[in-house]
């Protein structure tokens, strides 16, 4: 049996950032991974810019770290390489970003209605619902079919 840690009173449970309740009880590199758009190694430069540990719990930083860290993810654009950012060469404005939170869920719903719009054939593949990267479909994949062969029917012919 875990015995519960004793937190100071002014420890938060919850943290805000970028439109996301993060766990106050995670540390800080993995309770940034919460954040749509944030993985590992994006956290790893987010914590380094803010200069903030990432050991600690995030619910024991501070205000002003908690806006150090808001603002490092805001200017992430400027600070990462570009082969680092999630929206590549964006086809409306051909900059590179990157995207978090909602408006990543955003940039990828148009970027769907795009396609569909174009009838490209990944367009095409997304709105009938079938695999789009050249799976097989042969044999997975199959929504709503009978699989296999029934016997009584191969049986009357």
């Amino acid at each position: 049996m875990s015995e519960e840690e004793e937190y100071p009173e002014d420890f938060n449970y919850i943290v805000r950032l970028m439109n996301t309740d993060l766990d106050g009880e995670k540390p800080t590199l993995y309770a940034l991974r919460d954040v749509k758009g944030i993985g590992t190694r994006v956290a790893e430069c987010i914590i380094r810019d803010a200069k903030v540990s990432s050991q600690i719990k995030i619910g024991l930083l501070g205000d002003d770290d908690v806006g150090k860290l808001n603002k490092a993810i805001k200017e992430f654009t400027e600070n990462a390489p570009n082969w680092m950012v999630n929206r590549k060469r964006d086809p409306y404005s051909g900059e590179y970003k990157h995207l978090f939170g909602p408006d990543l869920d955003m940039a990828l719903r148009d970027d769907l209605n795009r396609l569909k719009k174009i009838s490209c054939y990944r367009g095409i593949r997304h709105e009938s619902g079938h695999k789009v990267r050249g799976q097989r479909t042969r044999s997975n994949g199959r929504t709503g079919l009978t699989v296999g062969v029934h016997r009584k029917r191969m049986m009357a012919k």
